[in-house]
């Protein structure tokens, strides 16, 4: 497929910069697979549009204040992303600029002292801590990662230390949220629960692939880099029972249903797994984990649009975001959901 194929006009006043008062007071759009429509819902339905003994997998990892302002020897500003760590005193790290960032270049982040001393071929910087650890600076002056479509990302308020988290993140590692989770509330989890609906966690840390942009002509030319998962035995039991009792499996977000589809073994039953997800959906490929997903709005010409369009087809998809276009639903991180039967 040309990356072309999938692209949108989205008007810029409908990318959310806020979250919405209340989380499940998000909007919901209903797409059904097996009539090509869709129909408008508030979030707070959801309970109301599932099944009892539907089983809902849902990534709790948790976004680390992974960015850090640093100034070189010259005063000016460089932006670090740290996203993977090599040992307590080095990380990886996206900067920007990257002038600003060779090889061999001091930092410092107040008094904290920091020395680039790596580069990899694709671009991320190895950055050292001179006077103690990765994790104490991130602690002490990270904050929350915002995606740069919002325009306070550099400058997170107190707001988003709490609603740019699922409220049921634990584990921390990511660099973005895992955003279809950020609607749910504890009441509204229990009320799914209630419902006779399952409710099942699994880990997959959100790395820099979700930044990066594809810039191949064909969608299938694109890398996308692999993420670390951690999917407990009982939470690949749960699921295989479900798919042999003819029960739905819901992955909620794209990452969930990234590393279900990554754990499907040869034959055909999601395995336990401790590693990385390295499997890039993309139209054609044949879901064998997720029979339905609730995910966010995406990106135009994104790899996480890549797989919903392999979920729901590229038109029922487009279609679908026109429709959402018209009718003033809100985009991206912070903004309405969808729900694909």
């Amino acid at each position: 497929m040309e990356l072309s194929e999938l692209d949108y006009e989205l008007p810029p006043e409908l990318i959310a910069q806020t979250p919405t008062p209340a989380r499940d007071a998000s909007r919901l759009l209903v797409i059904d697979r097996a009539r090509g429509g869709f129909e408008d819902h508030g979030f707070a339905a959801l309970p109301d549009l599932l099944r009892p003994g539907d089983c809902l997998v849902v990534n709790n990892s948790r976004v680390i204040p992974a960015r850090v302002l640093a100034r070189d020897a010259g005063g000016r500003e460089v932006e670090l992303l740290f996203f993977e760590a090599i040992d307590p005193r080095r990380w990886r790290a996206l900067t920007r600029p990257g002038r600003r960032s060779r090889v061999g270049v001091e930092l410092a982040v107040g008094d904290a002292r920091l020395r680039v001393v790596g580069a990899d071929a694709d671009g991320p910087r190895v950055v050292e801590r001179l006077d103690g650890s990765i994790d104490e600076l991130l602690r002490e002056r990270g904050v929350p990662p915002l995606p740069p479509y919002i325009a306070r990302f550099a400058a997170p308020t107190a707001e988003d230390l709490e609603r740019y988290q699922t409220v049921y993140a634990r584990p921390p590692g990511s660099i973005a949220a895992p955003t279809a989770g950020l609607h749910f509330t504890p009441t509204l989890l229990d009320c799914i629960r209630r419902r006779g609906v399952e409710v099942h966690e699994l880990t997959l840390h959100v790395g820099p692939g979700t930044f990066r942009p594809i810039k191949a002509a064909r969608i299938e030319d694109h890398t996308l880099p692999p993420e670390r998962i951690a999917i407990p035995s009982s939470v690949a039991d749960a699921v295989n029972q479900a798919r042999a009792e003819g029960r739905r499996v819901i992955a909620i977000g794209t990452t969930t249903a990234r590393a279900l589809e990554s754990a499907v073994g040869a034959d055909g039953r999601v395995r336990a797994l401790d590693g990385e997800a390295r499997l890039y959906i993309t139209p054609g490929h044949a879901f064998r984990a997720v029979d339905a997903l609730l995910t966010n709005f995406h990106l135009p010409r994104s790899s996480l649009l890549v797989l919903v369009a392999a979920f729901a087809g590229r038109e029922l998809i487009l279609k679908s975001y026109g429709h959402a276009v018209r009718a003033g639903y809100r985009f991206y991180s912070y903004g309405d959901a969808t729900l694909i039967l």
